[in-house]
């Protein structure tokens, strides 16, 4: 049995830094002085940015709820990515096809803005990776899950509080 333990966690440190990779495909972070978020860092869920102002007000009551349970915990939900312009979409996206080489690949990773959620305002990129691995284990609580297997920091409200998520889409070309 320690055997397999041990595969599993090789597993999940592999799908991890996987994750990781993907998420840092794009060399300014995904965001930028147009969203309020500095380029590869974070907010919190309360400051006055367009990247969390823009947020679908249940979504944002949502996280904002469960980040005060998380501070309870030691943690803290900070916003690493929310609302996003169309432009500011299309630029990740094509920074992906550069990095990628193609539009199949960086599409594992990158909707496009007629396509992605958080140009809606209904989707969040949370950070760090204890506030994403909290919202993993506790979100349904509050409604949020992660929607991409590939992305364990998107979150999106898809369920009623206290509800069962979805299964995970293998990818946002998912």
């Amino acid at each position: 049995m320690k055997h397999a333990r041990t595969t599993v966690t090789g597993l999940a440190a592999v799908a991890l830094l996987g994750a990781v990779a993907a998420y840092s495909a794009f060399p300014d972070g995904p965001g930028g002085p147009a969203d309020g978020i500095p380029a590869g860092g974070s907010v919190a869920l309360d400051a006055d940015v367009p990247a969390v102002r823009g947020l679908d007000p249940d979504l944002l009551a949502a996280l904002r709820t469960a980040a005060a349970d998380a501070r309870q915990q030691g943690i803290e939900l900070r916003v690493t990515s929310g609302r996003r312009s169309p432009a500011e979409q299309q630029r990740l996206l094509d920074a992906a096809v550069t990095r990628y080489g193609s539009l199949d690949l960086a599409r594992r990773y990158v909707n496009t803005p007629e396509k992605s959620t958080h140009v809606s305002g209904r989707a969040a990129d949370i950070g760090p990776t204890d506030a994403d691995d909290w919202l993993n284990r506790h979100g349904a609580r509050y409604g949020l899950c992660q929607v991409y297997a590939n992305e364990m920091w998107h979150f999106e409200l898809l369920t009623a509080p206290g509800g069962t998520c979805p299964p995970q889409l293998p990818d946002a070309a998912g």
